[in-house]
């Protein structure tokens, strides 16, 4: 197919492909270009994802055989709304947004690096130049935006035959290309798990060799690329391939620590590092919250710590969804994650992680109400996690265990809308407290409030004021308050 397209390509002859490269930015481009007589090229992710037909690009790449910032202000003067450019002078690039794209304007440049840093030294170079720096075969695609051979590809490395073969490889010698800036080897195995694409054997040599100059890279970037992989349509390619080239051990130790099963007195446990990878290819198949996706890659994190081996029970993990969710906090700190409310979503997702599951043998009102109150209004991502947890290979085991979620379901919905707990508030407020004791504030309000709280979660009185603000008088009573 993409020897069809290059040479319909090249020869212009094909109005299929060459309609999206003669749109209207395209062409102001070439017309901007000509007219201060600059080369000018759309190269790398657009050109890629172009022939790959993978959506609409929301950012081009635009490399100028000059100045790019000239050719940036020259488009913006030609296009109808003249929009604002956006100069780095620093890096020799400028940006200007036109109809919801993003495109970037940089000069071709040549690249050196140092030991010690993925921020090269740069100098003007040729379209070649620029080609060589570019970090995989498939970024380094080019297309002609000039008036003499507009639409031309331009392919020194032959990326149109990797992007056939559907492998990544790097343009230059592997270890040059991911020494000079490490985070390329995270990008190497972002592209694997987003395009399902294979890294040619050299280069997935090349980054285990190269793995430990990851620690130059700032954490932000990594967990970028991390979330990247995250948003895969199936995570665990990317993660399989960070655990066998070494790099993470460096990001996740606590994820390496679940790999492996140990057996004693012929008793094992499951390996729960490949577990979680189930897990997580699970809960893609049903949501794209990257923070739900993080709290099933980090539901069992707890259990390394917590394993034990008992000789009436075996292996046991006793309270690892607690100790799990207190090791989401250091990590989300370590990786100088957000330590917001998403954090504490995942840590709330970790330690709600097995609720569910003991609910599903035996789903009663008391055990659904207070299910609802912890969970409050993340529920159904609660149960969506539970659900993806369910990685047996048993189809009668399989079968019974979503049919038991699926009634998990039904009972919330049930008490949900007879008890109304989610999000729940106590019918009785403190003022009503302190207006029937005659009490100014004290321990004993909370109490009052803690003890109705606890009869409506345990179904003894129905979640309405009448019943509460009674039970609120022989609460008070029996703690010895008199009633004003």
């Amino acid at each position: 197919m993409f020897d069809v397209i290059r040479n319909e390509l090249v020869t212009n002859n094909n109005m299929k492909y060459t309609e999206a490269i003669s749109s209207e930015i395209f062409s102001v481009i070439s017309k901007a270009s000509k007219e201060i007589n600059i080369e000018s090229y759309v190269i790398g992710g657009f050109v890629r994802d172009y022939f790959l037909k993978r959506g609409t690009a929301k950012d081009i790449d635009v490399v100028a055989i000059g100045s790019g910032i000239e050719l940036a202000e020259k488009v913006a003067k030609l296009l109808p709304n003249k929009p604002k450019v956006q100069v780095f002078k620093t890096y020799g690039t400028a940006m200007l947004r036109y109809k919801d794209v993003e495109i970037e304007f940089v000069g071709a440049r040549k690249e050196s690096y140092s030991e010690d840093s993925r921020n090269p030294e740069v100098s003007v170079g040729t379209l070649q130049d620029d080609q060589d720096r570019r970090d995989f075969t498939i970024n380094a695609l080019a297309l002609s935006l000039n008036e003499e051979n507009f639409g031309e590809l331009l392919d020194p490395f032959n990326g149109i035959e990797d992007l056939e073969n559907k492998t990544i490889k790097t343009p230059l010698d592997p270890d040059i290309t991911y020494s000079d800036d490490p985070l390329r080897m995270m990008r190497a195995i972002r592209f694997a798990s987003q395009l399902n694409f294979e890294i040619v054997s050299e280069s997935l040599s090349s980054i285990s060799k190269n793995a430990n100059r990851l620690k130059i890279i700032t954490r932000e970037r990594i967990v970028d690329e991390l979330n990247k992989i995250m948003l895969s349509v199936k995570p665990s390619i990317g993660f399989l391939i960070l655990e066998e080239t070494g790099l993470l051990s460096q990001i996740l130790p606590e994820l390496i620590a679940l790999k492996g099963v140990e057996e004693v007195e012929g008793q094992k446990h499951k390996d729960n590092f490949y577990h979680t990878l189930e897990v997580v290819d699970n809960i893609a198949e049903n949501t794209d919250d990257v923070w739900l996706r993080w709290a099933a890659l980090l539901h069992d994190i707890g259990k390394a710590p917590t394993k034990k081996f008992s000789k009436k029970v075996g292996w046991t993990f006793h309270a690892h969804e607690f100790v799990g969710s207190k090791m989401v906090y250091k990590l989300f700190k370590r990786l100088k994650m957000p330590l917001n409310n998403k954090m504490k979503f995942v840590q709330k997702m970790v330690l709600l992680s097995s609720r569910p599951i003991v609910l599903a043998s035996e789903v009663t009102d008391s055990a659904i109400r207070r299910l609802v109150f912890d969970a409050g209004e993340d529920i159904n991502s609660l149960m969506t996690l539970c659900e993806a947890d369910i990685t047996t290979k048993n189809p009668k085991k399989f079968k019974r265990y979503h049919q038991n979620f699926e009634l998990v379901r039904i009972k919330i919905k049930e008490v949900e809308e007879r008890d109304q707990v989610r999000n729940f508030q106590p019918p009785v407020t403190g003022e009503e407290i302190m207006e029937a004791f005659n009490l100014k504030p004290c321990r004993e309000i909370g109490q009052i409030k803690e003890a109705i709280k606890e009869a409506i979660l345990d179904g003894k009185i129905p979640n309405e004021h009448e019943a509460s603000y009674q039970f609120m008088i022989e609460k008070g009573l029996s703690l010895g308050l008199k009633q004003s």
